[in-house]
């Protein structure tokens, strides 16, 4: 996989001055700056490189470790990958996308510790309780879900993606499948998910958790705050549903392509300059056509910026069957009901999508490994970063 020639650390030092005189920029954002101006530079030290496959070694820069860098996923999302093979079930899984109405995400953004969780929780107390309605379903399930805040073009754009496998545990401890090819019915899940929601935030407001500043000040008066809820409740939320997935390769695949997202990575940046930055983005709205969009460089930071989420937030969420506390007892129940005693192991066949950098250059096959400290004082060791 070739690096990329223009990263997003590169209009940071470029235009990130401007943005700090513009006063654009809280601490939480300035953090995240300084770590993509530092990664893999000489100022945050180095480390020893070496391939598990063949003798090549080098030296390499430390990564900033910052979950909004592009440049530091690729790692993490492979652990994260092998040890979501160990849960996965030999049934279809099916993807199901809730997001939130414009007027919402606006004051998400200014309250986001408290409306991205309500967002989590609604959401998954819809799934659960429709699939748990012996009307629908009847079954527990489990599923695990990912907060993503952006659009293609780096708008604000709450969503939250669930990846489902298609049935669950009666009561009575069988295995329950849904119909091939779907799952439950999105107009329902879409007003069940409007009904939580927005009880949620009623329920927020008058516990004084919401606070509003600029262009939303008037919804701390309480009467605008319930209009605005009301006019919500009036439009239908859509509640999209993709097709199921082929197998469980294939969820392992998708899940490389959503976790440990950033709201864009850099082979996406095409062009940069002192007019602005050029990158790539997928029109969803005009039949997911390609195209390719010109930012001032500080419109870009403060779109990019956007999506810092709150220090300690979880962004990859795990409920029911796929709970934390239970997963590996409901787990076994379900493969006994399945046939399928041992897990699906095939994360093997999955690249992360962000880890060009672990790749070995000299073999192509093996992954750099880091070195302990007692092993890297070797003088044959070259610098090749």
């Amino acid at each position: 996989m070739v690096r990329a020639t223009h990263e997003v650390a590169d209009v940071v030092r470029r235009f990130g001055d401007a943005l700090l005189h513009e006063g654009l920029v809280t601490p939480a954002r300035l953090r995240v700056m300084r770590a993509l101006v530092a990664c893999r530079t000489a100022q945050l030290g180095g480390h020893v490189e070496a391939c598990d496959s063949c003798d090549y070694r080098r030296i390499a820069y430390n990564s900033c470790r910052n979950r909004h860098c592009p440049k530091c996923q690729g790692s993490r999302q492979a652990q994260w990958l092998e040890d979501r093979a160990k849960d996965l079930l030999p049934v279809e899984y099916f993807h199901v996308v809730f997001t939130m109405p414009e007027e919402l995400a606006a004051i998400a953004l200014q309250n986001k510790r408290v409306v991205y969780g309500m967002l989590f929780a609604a959401s998954a107390a819809t799934l659960r309780t429709i699939a748990g309605d012996p009307k629908h379903l009847g079954a527990e399930i489990g599923f695990l879900s990912m907060l993503h805040t952006w659009s293609q073009d780096l708008r604000h754009h709450p969503h939250v993606h669930c990846v489902v496998p298609g049935g669950g545990l009666a009561p009575n401890g069988t295995w329950v499948a849904c119909r091939s090819g779907f799952f439950l019915p999105v107009r329902v899940l879409g007003a069940m998910f409007r009904g939580k929601l927005v009880a949620m935030l009623r329920a927020a407001f008058e516990r004084g958790e919401l606070s509003f500043q600029g262009n939303l000040c008037a919804l701390a008066d309480p009467a605008a705050f319930a209009a605005c809820l009301d006019r919500t409740m009036t439009k239908r939320w859509v509640v999209y549903s993709k097709p199921p997935f082929g197998g469980p390769e294939q969820v392992l695949k998708y899940l490389a392509r959503y976790t440990h997202r950033v709201a864009i990575g850099n082979r996406r940046i095409l062009a940069i300059d002192e007019s602005g930055v050029t990158f790539r983005w997928r029109d969803r709205a005009n039949g997911d056509r390609a195209r390719t969009m010109k930012l001032s460089g500080v419109e870009f930071l403060r779109r990019f910026l956007l999506h810092v989420l709150p220090r300690g937030f979880a962004r990859i969420r795990h409920y029911g069957l796929l709970g934390n506390r239970k997963r590996a007892s409901k787990l076994a129940v379900c493969r006994l009901q399945l046939g399928a005693p041992m897990p699906v192991a095939v994360a093997s066949t999955v690249t992360p999508c962000e880890a060009a950098d672990d790749r070995c250059p000299a073999c192509r096959s093996g992954l750099l490994v880091r070195l302990p400290w007692s092993l890297t004082r070797l003088p044959e060791v070259a610098d090749t970063s």
